[in-house]
């Protein structure tokens, strides 16, 4: 797996009453990890990281991505991006390629409305749940 292309990148953002926020991070197959903050909220700036990661955690990032099993998953169904805002997960691993889009989803009752409804409902959030709340073992 160490020598498979890697990239992933998610985004959430919405544009409103404090302008363009939002929250992006991506991982590089170098290894660099770039973050960045956009609130302007009370006038606040732009936050701008960006790190080194070692190629454990890029490994950890691989493992939960392919135990989870969303490369095999497919937006078409999802809700489409709409004026509470969207998010966007891209991710490669070796040959593989997926880009999701769908509204900004906040909480844990809105992935319920979401997806219940969806062919696969509780395959699809428990993926997404395993996604964002992976524990290392």
């Amino acid at each position: 797996m160490a020598s498979q292309d890697f990239y992933l990148r998610y985004y959430v953002g919405h544009k409103g009453k404090f302008g363009h926020e939002f929250l992006e991070f991506e991982f590089r197959p170098d290894g660099k990890m770039r973050y960045a903050n956009n609130s302007n909220y009370k006038n606040d700036t732009m936050i701008r990281k960006e790190a080194f990661v070692h190629k454990c955690v890029l490994e950890e990032l691989k493992r939960v991505i392919e135990d989870s099993e969303i490369m095999a998953e497919d937006d078409a169904l999802w809700p489409q991006p709409d004026r509470v805002g969207r998010q966007e997960l891209e991710i490669v691993i070796g040959d593989q390629h997926i880009s999701f889009t769908t509204s900004k989803i906040g909480s844990l009752v809105d992935v319920n409305q979401t997806f219940l409804c969806l062919p696969n409902s509780t395959k699809i959030m428990n993926q997404v749940l395993e996604f964002t709340n992976q524990k290392s073992d």
